[in-house]
């Protein structure tokens, strides 16, 4: 099975705290099936005003539809920062899928591989930032419940158990089988400036 690579998203701290945002928050899960094999992806988009900056800490204030206010702190991959201002409306995308796939007969390698790889706006275009997370782990089947729809996972660093809502997906899993899971989140934060305003008519002469 082949984990779908899914671009979007931002910093997945801010998500619950801009729940109300400008625009209700729209989401969506995905959930596919192959013999062996399972998907789960989630999207996530919410909307935002800022309302105040500090230059000099870089600390950004965005305030929600419904009144709610978080501060966060623009790193380093925020490019182009100077030209963020009051009023300019942020969007906040998030996008993650977990893929697993099953190993029968296990005999791999249990192994654990994490990487990042970020992305930022280049000179001249609209303050925005990115990150692309990916973590790959294989773990042993230790145990396995079908009744009760639970799991025992063994990485390379720890054990863990599982519930299960499908227990239809244990039906083939067995004690000595490994699972392969790749996890992927993406997430991409915007800033639309605030358009110029309209500049007043003339008054009209008055007359004679």
């Amino acid at each position: 099975m082949k984990t779908r690579s899914l671009l979007l998203a931002t910093l997945i701290a801010v998500l619950p705290a801009l729940a109300g945002a400008q625009e209700a928050p729209k989401a969506a899960t995905i959930v596919e099936k192959e013999k062996g094999a399972v998907t789960f992806g989630e999207t996530v988009e919410l909307q935002g005003v800022i309302t105040a900056i500090d230059k000099n800490t870089r600390a950004v204030t965005i305030r929600g539809g419904s009144g709610n206010e978080l501060t966060i702190v623009a790193g380093p991959q925020v490019k182009n920062f100077r030209k963020i201002k009051v009023g300019d409306l942020v969007t906040l995308n998030y996008v993650a899928a977990l893929g697993l796939e099953l190993k029968k007969g296990g005999g791999r390698l249990r192994e654990r591989i994490e990487s990042e790889q970020a992305a930022a706006a280049k000179p001249g275009e609209k303050p925005s930032a990115g990150m692309l997370r990916t973590v790959k782990v294989i773990a042993d089947v230790m145990a396995v419940d079908a009744a009760a729809g639970s799991i025992t996972l063994r990485g390379p660093q720890r054990s863990i158990d599982l519930t299960v809502k499908d227990k239809e997906l244990l039906k083939d899993i067995r004690v000595g089988d490994q699972i392969a899971a790749t996890y992927e989140e993406a997430m991409v934060v915007a800033i639309t400036p605030t358009p110029p305003p309209e500049p007043e008519a003339a008054p009209a002469p008055a007359q004679q």
